[in-house]
């Protein structure tokens, strides 16, 4: 067998399943998103060491939105060392509140949390601050795994149960993908493609959503063709006071 076509396999079933329940959800956030924009609030995106890939996907890059900011916690990204610091910190009370007053959000605004078990005290944190202040929340997430998980917030809460809005990544339960004869875990995780085409999916409408509306959405050019360095220098300048990765 040919496990590496069983990995590719399971990911094009994923994401099928994904567009096939989850795309009422992702017409709902790009909606929230183009009207955030198109209010003056702003657009943020967290998750704690794998899961903060998504916000370093979302920002920053050729086809993707200028305004929306990423909120990294350098103690909590897959470059921290020991990397097994970033699971302790990120079941601990009271970052979460803080990620959010240093970031400066404000009523309105849009808060996107990455966390495929939802059930560690930061993000479910994050989002719980975000209810209280009318920030909207949009959790990515795995209903499945996370409703089989037992929270590590002290209240008992998880992410899809207080978030404003939920999409379910709608991968295998654990994160691993294949499982290998003669091995017992399973291997290969999807979560991170999955988050990546839900977020990216979210992006393409919003922007259609824009452009629908008569506005010129704020897009970046890929820096490595001719006029593109200048275009997005003028695009930061224009959308600086939605714009905090550059301060």
């Amino acid at each position: 067998m040919d496990y590496g076509f069983a990995y590719l396999d399971e990911v094009m079933v994923e994401l099928q399943r994904l567009k096939d329940t989850q795309g009422k959800a992702i017409l709902g956030a790009a909606q929230i998103m183009a009207e955030t924009i198109l209010r003056g609030n702003n657009l943020y995106v967290f998750g704690c060491s794998h899961a903060g890939i998504l916000a370093e996907e979302a920002f920053y890059r050729t086809g993707g939105l200028a305004v929306l900011n990423p909120i990294f916690f350098p103690a909590m990204m897959p470059n921290t060392r020991p990397i097994t610091m970033t699971s302790a910190l990120e079941r601990l009370s009271g970052i979460g509140t803080v990620l959010i007053d240093e970031h400066g959000l404000k009523r309105d605004d849009m808060l996107i949390i990455h966390s495929v078990s939802g059930r560690n005290t930061v993000p479910i944190e994050m989002a719980l601050v975000a209810r209280e202040r009318g920030i909207f929340s949009l959790a990515i997430t795995n209903i499945a795994y996370s409703s089989a998980s037992l929270s590590r917030y002290p209240g008992g809460e998880r992410l899809f149960e207080i978030c404003d809005m939920v999409i379910d990544n709608c991968g295998c339960f654990g994160d691993g993908a294949v499982q290998i004869e003669g091995h017992p875990e399973a291997v290969g995780p999807t979560s991170t493609v999955l988050g990546a085409a839900a977020i990216n999916a979210i992006i393409v409408e919003a922007v259609a959503i824009l452009i629908a509306k008569g506005q010129v959405p704020p897009v970046f050019r890929s820096a490595n063709i001719d006029g593109g360095d200048a275009f997005n220098r003028e695009l930061l300048k224009e959308y600086r006071e939605h714009i905090f990765y550059m301060r």
